[in-house]
C-alpha cells in the first residue's frame, strides 16, 4: 500500500466509470483538476479540498479517489493543467533570448492569473507533461550555444528562479492591496509613506535613501520592472556564452 501511495499520479492509468440508468455519473481528471483550479483561483489552494470539489460536481468526495488518489496527486494536476496554458512554439526559434523572454512572460501572465501556482510549483517537485514541454523549451532554448548542459541546467533554473520570485513578490502586491483597499501606489504613499519619510530625513542609511529618491526601476509599471528585471538577468547569462564572448 505503501509503494501504491508512493506512486506518481503520471504512472497510475486513470480509472473510467460507466454513465448509464441508475448508476452515477462518471467523471475524469481533467473535470476535477478544472474543477479544483477555479475553487483556488477564487478562494485560494486550501479551499479546493476534494469535498468541496465533490460538492461542486454534485458527488460524494470518496467517488473522486479513484480518479485522483491523494491530495497531493490534486496538486501535481493543478499545476499541470496551469502550466498547459503557456503557449510555446513547437520548438526554438534560433534567438535564445527572444525564446526565454517569451517564456518568462508567458509564465509570468500563468502566474498571475492563478495567484497559488507559483508557491504550490516551488514547494513541491513535480513533472507532469505540460511542465515538462516548458521546462524542455527552455533548455532547447540554449542548444547551439556552446554551453554544457550543466550550464544550460543552470542557467534555466536562475531565470526560473527570478521569474518565480518576482511574481510571488507581485502577487503579495496584490493581495496586499486586497486586504488593505488600497491600491499598491496609494499603500506606499498613504501607509509606508510617513515612515520611509521619516527614515530619509534621518540620514541613517544613505543607500537606501538613493534607492528611494534616485531610483527609476522603483517606479515603473509591474510589468516594465519585470521586463527590466528579466533583461538584466539576460544580460548576465550572454556574458557567459562562449559564442557570445569578445575574441
Amino acid at each position: 500500500m505503501a509503494d501504491e501511495e508512493a506512486t506518481s499520479i503520471w504512472m497510475q492509468p486513470e480509472g473510467h466509470e460507466r454513465s448509464g440508468p441508475g448508476r452515477r455519473p462518471g467523471y475524469s481528471r481533467e473535470q476535477i483538476t478544472r474543477t479544483a483550479v477555479r475553487i483556488a483561483d477564487a478562494e485560494g489552494v486550501e479551499a479546493a479540498t476534494m469535498r468541496r470539489i465533490a460538492g461542486e460536481l454534485g458527488t460524494g468526495a470518496m467517488s473522486l479517489y479513484r480518479y485522483v488518489p491523494r491530495r497531493d496527486d490534486l496538486f501535481d494536476l493543478m499545476i499541470d493543467l496551469a502550466m498547459s496554458e503557456i503557449e510555446l512554439p513547437d520548438g526554438p526559434s534560433g534567438d535564445w533570448r527572444g525564446d526565454l523572454t517569451l517564456l518568462a512572460r508567458q509564465t509570468r501572465a500563468a502566474g498571475l492569473r492563478h495567484p497559488w501556482l507559483i508557491a504550490l510549483l516551488t514547494s513541491r517537485p513535480t513533472l507532469g507533461p505540460h511542465l515538462l514541454r516548458v521546462h524542455e523549451f527552455a533548455l532547447s532554448a540554449f542548444n547551439g550555444t556552446g554551453l554544457d548542459i550543466d550550464d544550460i541546467t543552470g542557467f534555466a533554473g536562475m531565470l526560473n528562479d527570478y521569474v518565480h520570485s518576482a511574481i510571488r513578490r507581485e502577487i503579495g502586491w496584490l493581495e496586499e492591496a486586497r486586504r488593505t483597499g488600497l491600491d499598491p501606489e496609494r499603500w506606499k504613499r498613504d501607509y509606508m509613506g510617513p515612515y520611509v519619510r521619516q527614515v530619509v530625513e534621518s540620514g541613517a542609511f544613505p543607500l537606501f535613501n538613493r534607492s528611494v529618491l534616485d531610483s527609476r526601476t522603483a517606479h515603473l509599471a509591474p510589468e516594465e520592472r519585470f521586463r527590466h528585471g528579466l533583461d538584466r538577468i539576460l544580460d548576465a547569462i550572454a556574458a557567459l556564452i562562449p559564442s557570445l564572448r569578445p575574441r
